[in-house]
C-alpha cells in the first residue's frame, strides 16, 4: 500500500489554484472566473503588472500541454525543459504544474474535445426487430422489419430522437456500407 502523499507546501497552493482558474476559465467555460478574482483571491500582495505576467506564462504552458494532450513523460519533458529556459519555471512551478496536469488531464480533454464539436452527437441508440402483422397487402405479413431508434444532440441542449424502419434489404445494404466504411478505415490507419 502506497504511503499517502504529503500535503502541499503553502507556497504550491495558489499556483494550484492558479491553474484550477486558468482551467475552470480557457477549459470549462467559466466566464465568472477572471483574472481580478484570482489576482484578490490568491496574489493580493502581487502588484498587477507581476500576477499578469505570471497568469500569461501559466496560461501559455498550460494551452502547450492541454493542446498537445501531453503523457506524462511528454509533460516531464516539457518542463523539465521549461525549468532550464531563461525566464522560464522553477522546479517547484513544474512540480505544481505536472501534479495538476495529473489530476486534471481527463476532464481538460474532454471538454476540449465537446468544445471542438459543432455538429450533434448520437448520445444513444436501440433497436429491435419486430414481424409486421397487419398491412394491406397480404404476401408483406410476417416480415421482419428492423426498428432503429437514435437520440442525437449536443451536450447541455435537449436531444432529438429518429425513428428509422428498415426492411431486410435496407439492412443488408446498410451493412454493407458499413463494411466498405471499416475497410477504408483500416486501410487509412495502416498507411499512417
Amino acid at each position: 500500500m502506497a504511503a499517502p502523499e504529503p500535503p502541499p507546501p503553502e507556497s504550491s497552493r495558489p499556483l494550484s489554484a492558479l491553474l484550477g482558474g486558468i482551467a475552470q476559465a480557457a477549459f470549462h467555460g467559466n466566464a465568472a472566473v477572471t483574472d481580478e478574482l484570482l489576482r484578490g483571491q490568491l496574489y493580493p500582495e502581487a502588484p498587477p503588472e507581476e500576477f499578469r505576467a505570471l497568469r500569461a506564462k501559466m496560461g501559455g504552458l498550460l494551452q502547450s500541454i492541454a493542446s498537445a494532450d501531453m503523457d506524462l513523460n511528454q509533460l516531464e519533458a516539457f518542463l523539465t525543459a521549461q525549468t532550464k529556459k531563461q525566464g522560464g519555471i522553477t522546479s517547484d512551478q513544474a512540480a505544481v504544474i505536472a501534479k495538476f496536469w495529473k489530476n486534471h488531464r481527463t476532464s481538460i480533454h474532454e471538454s476540449l474535445i465537446n468544445q471542438s464539436r459543432w455538429d450533434n452527437v448520437l448520445k444513444n441508440m436501440n433497436w429491435r426487430v419486430d414481424l409486421k402483422s397487419q398491412l394491406r397487402h397480404i404476401d408483406q405479413i410476417n416480415t421482419p422489419v428492423a426498428i432503429v431508434e437514435m437520440e442525437v444532440g449536443k451536450n447541455g441542449q435537449e436531444s432529438e430522437f429518429l425513428c428509422l424502419e428498415f426492411d431486410e434489404a435496407k439492412v443488408n445494404q446498410m451493412l454493407k456500407k458499413l463494411s466498405e466504411i471499416e475497410e477504408s478505415m483500416t486501410l487509412l490507419t495502416q498507411t499512417t
